[in-house]
């Protein structure tokens, strides 16, 4: 019996929150894999996890083994990447979690590239837009996009900055016309971004200050994606991040509003465990995307 195998697979049924995602993720049908949990059970005489016809959920027993399947399979990683940065070559698996919609639509372009760069690096990236526990869930990095960090025992390194746009479609502003004043905001359909820094409030810069509204949205999404949707299809007015509102900007889809006003930039943020900061697979992902994103659409230095 393989059990690091073993492991591994019970880490991505855990981490993937099922049998079916996690065997796509492993190329094997949901079937084998049940029998690999079965063996590992089996094996170890107890129960992992809980299942019923709807769902599955870790036993006591479960969290800690999952926890210890953690750390003994990313101390073999770490193993087997340090014999290979002794031959010049960067390998192993390497775990990432990012936003969903940047991920979609500004590392997707690039992770072609990383890839080809490093033949022997195999790559999760899980996207959330909720903030993950980095290390209790076992990434080598998280990227996050906020006006600041909070206190943690995370290394950060800042990748790129992005603006929010303030937008909303034609159609929209040709049936209420476009706020002049921070003020009124007030007067329309507000959609919001419901994990943002400030939700609930609309914080903006103009020429004479800093001017906040409180104004509740019709609509709270916590996903950009969803939000632009929205906004494209003439819902009101919300924030964007500039990666998404440049394109729908550029081809007449959303139009500025207030564009003499600006919110706090948002920064773009690789965070990573202490420990895990001199392993050379996330030293070279890191120093790629600082070198690549600043040249993607709607991002800077």
């Amino acid at each position: 019996m393989d059990s690091f195998n073993l492991m591994r697979a019970f880490r991505r049924i855990v981490e993937r929150g099922g049998l079916a995602r996690a065997a796509e993720d492993l190329g094997m049908s949901a079937a084998g894999l049940s029998k690999q949990l079965r063996m590992l059970e089996a094996h170890l005489g107890v129960v992992l996890l809980q299942r019923t016809t709807r769902r599955m959920s870790l036993t006591d027993t479960g969290k800690a083994y999952y926890a210890e399947c953690c750390r003994l399979l990313d101390d073999l990683d770490a193993l087997e990447s340090g014999i290979a940065d002794q031959r010049g070559e960067i390998s192993g698996r390497l775990r990432v979690n990012a936003p969903l919609s940047f991920a979609l639509s500004t590392l997707s372009p690039l992770l072609p590239r990383f890839l080809a760069q490093h033949p022997q690096l195999a790559l999760d990236l899980v996207m959330e837009d909720r903030l993950v526990d980095t290390v209790g869930e076992g990434f080598d990095v998280s990227l996050r996009l906020r006006a600041d960090l909070d206190d943690s025992t995370l290394v950060a390194r800042r990748l790129a900055s992005l603006q929010q746009v303030l937008c909303a479609a034609p159609a929209y502003l040709q049936q209420h016309p476009a706020p002049t004043t921070v003020e009124q905001l007030g007067d329309h359909t507000l959609l919001a971004y419901s994990l943002s820094d400030s939700p609930g409030s609309w914080p903006l810069h103009g020429p004479d200050g800093r001017v906040t509204v409180t104004q509740p949205a019709r609509v709270n999404a916590n996903n950009s994606l969803l939000l632009r949707d929205l906004l494209v299809a003439g819902l009101g007015i919300g924030a964007l991040p500039s990666f998404l509102a440049a394109p729908a900007l550029a081809n007449g889809q959303l139009q500025q509003v207030l564009a003499d006003h600006r919110y706090p930039p948002r920064i773009v943020y690789a965070v990573y465990p202490t420990q895990r900061h001199l392993q050379r697979k996330v030293r070279a992902f890191i120093d790629f995307l600082h070198e690549a994103l600043p040249q993607s659409d709607g991002l800077d230095c």
